[in-house]
């Protein structure tokens, strides 16, 4: 992997990084992160991880730097210098301006709705760094406004920036003071080889037994996903039942806990403090009290839950393992299941959904761009 992982708890690390071996074991993770992506003529039906609605077109990111545009859900077209090769995991928008984040720390920032493409954060892993956040997966990311966002990751990262990610600093979930700025991204190698990739999809059921997830409470647990609602308030969930939630803007956290200690992968957030959370074995729960209490939603499903999309009142989309695609149109209302099949008649694992036209799905994963009908 591009990345070290001193403990195997793959359930946090989501599908982002299970998926994935972006690099071989002889190839510095350096290589991955400065060099440029590469066009490929079948990236629309490879590994995908997230998506974003952005004016009236779409934009999806992926593994190897992929960056796809459409503009009607159909026809995607890959962006050509994407300035890194590490695979993207999230993305977020506010307006026309978008960030995209994943392996080797990276972070992309575009201020022209995804067709151009800088580099704002770079931390890959080498055998001779002795820094113990280089290496860290981005997990997720949400911005509030154009200038201040947070990124979340693997083994407790949280970084906050309020200069429209220009800086990026590391922030302390247990009330210690932040570091300092990080400081400026390397400039590009002047010369550098195409470096082969190394693509290890897998599917594996995410299924744990009791035992497996009773284990000792986690110092530095993996933070999956962070979510705002209308309120104001935040909420970030990770592996084994984790979740932290702010109240001041991020300010301060406070720790919490679900009514079940397996890994939470995707957070929603709708008006008030209502926020809702999903992860492995179909597990869902909702809150309307940023977390005071939390009350168990029925999902129907024992596939883990990987992504997810907020609807207008409480309505949700959630996708996951074996093709899984649930659906409720309001808060109040039970989720209903459909399997996604892709034209060969596989069940891919989902990781992001958008409304697409009418009430079409557009369902994103391991198979790249799918659609889904009502």
């Amino acid at each position: 992997m591009s990345y070290p992982l001193p403990r195997l708890r793959f359930p946090g690390l989501a599908l982002a990084s299970v998926l994935v071996l972006s690099a071989s074991a002889a190839e510095p993770a350096a290589d991955l992160a400065l060099l440029p992506t590469e066009v490929m003529p079948k990236s629309a039906q490879a590994l995908l991880l997230d998506a974003n609605r952005v004016g009236n077109g779409y934009v999806a990111v992926g593994e190897r730097g992929h960056v796809l545009l459409s503009s009607d859900g159909q026809s995607w077209k890959q962006v050509a210098n994407v300035p890194t090769r590490s695979t993207l995991a999230t993305l977020t928008a506010v307006g026309d301006a978008l960030w995209a984040a994943g392996h080797d720390g990276v972070i992309l920032h575009s201020k022209d709705a995804g067709k151009t493409w800088t580099r704002q954060r770079v931390a890959p892993w080498s055998i001779e760094d002795t820094d113990p956040t280089h290496g860290i997966p981005v997990l997720d990311l949400l911005f509030t406004d154009a200038q201040h966002g947070y990124a979340v990751g693997a083994f407790l990262l949280l970084l906050e920036t309020s200069d429209g990610g220009a800086t990026w600093i590391t922030r302390s979930l247990h009330g210690e003071a932040g570091a300092a700025p990080e400081a400026a991204v390397p400039a590009e190698p002047e010369a550098a080889e195409p470096t082969p990739s190394a693509d290890a999809a897998t599917e594996d059921d995410w299924n744990f037994s009791a035992d497996e997830l009773a284990l000792e409470e986690e110092s530095d647990p993996h933070l999956n996903a962070i979510a705002r609602t209308a309120s104001g308030g935040l909420v970030i969930v990770g592996e084994r039942g984790t979740v932290y939630r702010s109240r001041d803007n991020g300010a301060t956290w406070q720790r919490s806990k679900l009514p079940y200690q397996g890994s939470m992968l995707g957070a929603l957030g709708w008006e008030g403090d209502h926020v809702l959370v999903f992860g492995l074995r179909g597990n869902v729960f909702e809150s309307h009290d940023l977390g005071d209490t939390w009350t168990q939603v029925d999902s129907g499903v024992g596939a883990s839950l990987m992504g997810g999309t907020a609807l207008a009142d409480g309505g949700a989309v959630l996708v996951g393992a074996e093709g899984t695609v649930l659906r409720r149109d309001r808060g109040d209302s039970t989720f209903r299941r459909q399997i996604h099949l892709t034209k060969s008649g596989e069940t891919p694992t989902l990781a992001a959904a958008l409304p697409g036209a009418g009430n079409d799905l557009l369902v994103f994963g391991d198979r790249g761009v799918g659609h889904q009908a009502p």
